[in-house]
């Protein structure tokens, strides 16, 4: 369908792995305008996620010059209308947006394009593979999960991300200092990823409990639909020691 944009199944070998799976693809309807946009710019602002090491100054750089930035690493970014704003408002920082929604992955190239936002690259698969074998330790400035799926039914617990052993992997991956930022509109799962995340030896908690809601997390389209329903959000800002 995108001869030079995401591959259906990025890492051959991923769905022999013996674990639970948090996702699935999509591909979804895709727009004129998205397919295009992938079409175009998929070989320069995109990346399946494979397995192979990735060079995270290359990546937002070039090999003949590349870029010595802060990186952070977004799971779950829907159409991606939040994360063009947050790197819009942080042009210094690199946003590596990971995603298995076709149409998602165009519309976020587009906004890219539209708004000149030359800091963000889309990456395409399981973010489990991404941290565990294509980042190397200590290499992220933050990592941000809004909004992931709450699996609500006490059958599908076991599907949610924020657990310790993903915790865990993420955690090695980030820099001293750098930012786990974690939201979610549903109240179980916003305790357990408070439970969670508190204990995680290598993380500090920046609040008393849950977080104010932060500026610079813009307010989406899902989030609005939520506290239309009665829903509360809350976030989890957490810091790597």
């Amino acid at each position: 369908m995108f001869p030079n944009g995401p591959a259906a199944h990025p890492h051959p070998d991923a769905h022999r792995e013996q674990r639970i799976r948090t996702f699935h693809p999509r591909r979804g309807r895709v727009t004129a305008a998205q397919g295009d946009a992938i079409n175009r710019l998929w070989p320069q602002w995109g990346l399946d996620i494979d397995g192979s090491p990735l060079d995270l100054a290359a990546l937002f750089g070039t090999p003949v010059a590349p870029a010595d930035i802060p990186v952070v690493v977004e799971i779950g970014f829907g159409m991606g209308d939040a994360t063009a704003d947050m790197a819009a408002a942080d042009p210094a920082a690199g946003i590596l947006a990971v995603d298995v929604h076709t149409p998602g992955q165009g519309h976020l190239l587009c906004l890219a394009e539209q708004n000149g936002l030359s800091n963000i690259r889309v990456a395409n698969g399981d973010a489990i593979i991404l941290l565990r074998d294509m980042l190397p330790s200590g290499s992220l400035a933050g990592l941000r999960v809004f909004f992931p799926d709450p699996w609500p039914k006490a059958r599908h617990h076991k599907r949610r991300m924020i657990q310790p052993e993903f915790v865990s992997l993420a955690v090695s991956r980030l820099a001293p200092g750098a930012t786990f930022h974690c939201a979610t509109d549903w109240e179980p799962y916003a305790e357990q990823m408070l439970e969670v995340l508190s204990a995680e030896p290598e993380l500090r908690n920046a609040y008393d409990g849950y977080a104010p809601r932060p500026d610079f997390r813009p307010m989406t389209k899902f989030e609005r639909q939520g506290l239309d329903k009665g829903h509360v959000v809350h976030d989890l800002i957490f810091t790597r020691r």
